[in-house]
């Protein structure tokens, strides 16, 4: 998929990921440390300890996602030197960043691309992902995923204090504004050609609707991890998740959402697909 926005190649934190003996990826705490600006790793550990809460919390084995190894750490004129440190999984990372100091930007950086990197490890686990094979299953995936979130963002936003109809619609604006660089539903309609009575995620390829869900699952994993409060935190919230999510897509070398080709609605794509299930295949005579 050209310009997809899981090109990562070009990232700090890409960059210091490792493969180990069995091909799998893996970041060092130490090097991760020092990509998010702590002098000393000591000053490190309470965030690992923290991370390490946050995943058994979750369910999920700290095992799997933390181990005790000998990290290579390479200091002047070529000298290089095992120190002690902890093998850090995809995961791990996305964690580790949630609960490190959130005033550095570096910090901030990494809560995007840990997101969205852990959110698409995610969707290219499931079996039912991996079986697709065209522009059109991808987007009847991910429209469908996004239908999901959209239901619990409404949820996580009505816990925040976003009420009324009317209320909802504005922050659903915000999310939009900080995606696609200050433009509003309408304007993105206008910028798109599309007709009032068109519904743009309708209208998205893949790696639009893509750069959506993850606007649409960050924001509520923000506004409940963060407690949100009120109608204006709410839509301050969503909008700065959708500048980060285009943040990184600018990083990335990206095409911004705005400018990504308008699809045929996916409602056709979702009748032939009706169609399909619905007529009985003819036998052989």
């Amino acid at each position: 998929m050209k310009n997809n926005i899981q090109n990562t190649t070009n990232t700090i934190f890409e960059q210091i990921k490792e493969i180990d003996e069995n091909g799998n990826e893996f970041w060092g705490a130490r090097k991760l440390s020092k990509i998010l600006e702590y002098s000393e790793f000591r000053h490190f550990l309470p965030v690992i300890e923290r991370a390490k809460e946050a995943c058994n919390n979750s369910d999920q084995p700290v095992s799997d996602h933390f181990e005790d190894y000998l990290e290579q750490i390479n200091f002047g004129k070529g000298a290089k030197k095992e120190m002690e440190s902890v093998k850090l999984s995809r995961f791990a990372c996305y964690l580790i960043v949630q609960n490190a100091d959130p005033s550095k930007e570096v910090v901030a950086q990494g809560q995007t691309y840990f997101a969205i990197q852990t959110r698409l490890q995610e969707i290219q686990q499931m079996d039912d992902y991996n079986r697709l094979s065209t522009e059109e299953e991808k987007r009847l995936f991910l429209r469908n995923e996004l239908k999901k979130h959209n239901l619990q963002l409404a949820e996580a936003a009505k816990d925040a204090g976003v009420i009324q109809p009317v209320d909802y619609a504005i922050f659903q604006n915000h999310g939009y504004m900080g995606l696609y660089g200050g433009l509003g539903a309408k304007e993105i309609h206008a910028r798109k050609g599309l007709k009032k009575s068109q519904q743009i995620l309708d209208h998205m390829g893949s790696t639009e609707l893509a750069a959506n869900l993850f606007r649409a699952t960050q924001t509520e994993d923000k506004l409940k991890r963060d407690k949100i409060k009120g109608k204006t935190n709410a839509n301050k919230t969503h909008f700065e998740v959708g500048k980060k999510v285009r943040q990184t897509i600018k990083d990335l070398g990206g095409t911004m959402p705005e400018n990504l080709p308008v699809e045929e609605s996916i409602k056709n794509i979702e009748k032939a697909e009706s169609k399909k299930i619905s007529t009985p295949k003819k036998k052989k005579e």
